[in-house]
């Protein structure tokens, strides 16, 4: 190991001991992944320029954007351009484990790029496992859709009223709504509440901040835009109705200690505390985002763990939202429930995908097996149609983290291995180096 390199790992070494104290690390130094690091954010932002939707976050130089626009680099040539990088990255054998995982956090991610390159460049969409496996390096399970017949009917037995089950489910949910002029109330509350909890446990920036908007008229429920500088943007799509467990699920999912959290730590740990330059760009289509997800949901258990939920819930923000509190019990045992067949949703779009059903059999099986009203199926039809498998990132991603943090006995070291994968550049096969 020449000196240059050995200075190097005793940082990375010193960064995640004093993180999982709550220190700052010492001064980055110099690494000769830099010139490549830097090449692979050029790429990203060059085929942002073809995909409006791939760049997620950017906080690097002001000017790289700009100079990368007027290069006006193809989607061909950026493939190619990202195989010959990809070389490169993986020549070295390194053996220090935190130089290992940005070697192999860079590879894989350049897998993804290259793979939706090739998919801009040929016009053609991918199937379902191959976008899984090229953009997300994971291969989720499969399931039948008739393996979730037994939940629908425990759901039939639990839900009242007329009509077949998804009508009644649907109307069901409709007492659990949040009014609209309680929103921002009962959101704002929501919030709060994740951050304080989360950073019992989480040092995070002392100047993050982020502030929350409402908007309509897209495929998605919230979505955090990341700006820099550990601020956000958080916004919640108000479309569809808002029903009262969503608060708290996208208060975490999309702020303390999901999205914005990990986004505000990566860049405190990575970006500015090592230098590492890839950290200051987020590519949507890649292996990061089964992490970000996984953890963002996972995040939700993690500050409001057994029956703590509810109990917030049920104490808070019912009252806040004039709900009736008698009813969330019931309503909590119903959720628990649906959730089961979240994986159903894994395979509508696996079917979907790979061209085995049309957009209208999609809306009807989202009905059937997700217990959906046509307005939510055909949102979720048009998230399906502008990203593609990222659906398995919510569910198969939560269980991944899951498995990974419940190898951990006691509540300190399973927060010590959330905090792990906030801190450091782990992807769904690097999860357990």
């Amino acid at each position: 190991m020449n000196a240059k390199r050995f200075l190097s790992t005793l940082t990375l070494l010193s960064v995640t001991l004093l993180s999982a104290c709550g220190k700052a690390p010492e001064p980055p130094v110099s690494n000769d992944f830099a010139p490549l690091a830097e090449h692979y954010v050029r790429l990203v932002l060059a085929l942002g320029e073809h995909d409006g939707s791939y760049v997620d976050a950017y906080y690097g130089p002001a000017e790289w954007p700009e100079q990368v626009k007027q290069s006006e680099k193809s989607a061909a040539d950026i493939a190619s351009a990202a195989r010959t990088l990809q070389t490169q990255v993986t020549a070295e054998q390194l053996s220090d484990p935190m130089l290992r995982l940005r070697q192999h956090y860079l590879a894989k991610q350049l897998t993804a790029l290259i793979s939706h390159a090739d998919t801009l460049a040929s016009g053609s969409r991918a199937g379902f496992e191959q976008q899984a496996q090229a953009l997300y390096d994971t291969s989720p399970p499969q399931h039948a859709l008739s393996s979730f017949e037994p939940i629908l009917q425990q759901l039939e037995q639990l839900v009242p009223g007329d009509g077949n089950l998804t009508e009644r489910v649907v109307a069901y949910r409709q007492q659990f709504v949040i009014p609209q002029d309680k929103l921002q109330t009962v959101f704002e509350q929501a919030i709060s509440e994740c951050k304080a909890r989360s950073a019992s446990h989480l040092a995070l920036p002392a100047h993050e901040s982020f502030t929350l908007e409402f908007v309509q008229d897209k495929p998605w429920s919230g979505y955090n835009w990341f700006k820099g500088n550990a601020f956000s943007l958080i916004q919640i799509n108000t479309e569809r109705p808002i029903d009262i467990s969503r608060a708290v699920d996208l208060g975490c999912h999309e702020g303390y200690p999901g999205h914005h959290a990990y986004n505000a730590l990566l860049e405190q740990h990575l970006s500015k505390d090592l230098g590492w330059v890839e950290f200051s760009v987020y590519p949507l289509f890649s292996p990061q985002s089964l992490i970000a997800e996984g953890t963002a949901n996972y995040g939700i258990e993690m500050a409001f763990p057994g029956e703590q939920k509810l109990a917030y819930e049920r104490d808070v923000l019912y009252p806040l939202a004039g709900l009736d509190a008698s009813k969330a019990a019931d309503y909590d045992r119903f959720l628990k429930l649906l959730a089961q067949l979240s994986y159903a949703g894994n395979e509508t779009a696996r079917l979907y995908l790979n061209n085995e059903i049309d957009a209208e059999q999609f809306v009807a099986l989202q009905q059937q097996y997700l217990l959906q009203s046509e307005a939510e199926a055909r949102q979720r039809l048009r998230f399906v149609e502008a990203y593609g498998a990222y659906v398995i990132n919510y569910n198969w991603g939560k269980d991944l983290v899951k498995a990974y943090i419940e190898q951990a006995t006691t509540e300190d070291e399973r927060w010590q291995r959330f905090i792990t994968l906030l801190t450091t550049p782990r992807l769904p096969s690097s999860i357990d180096w």
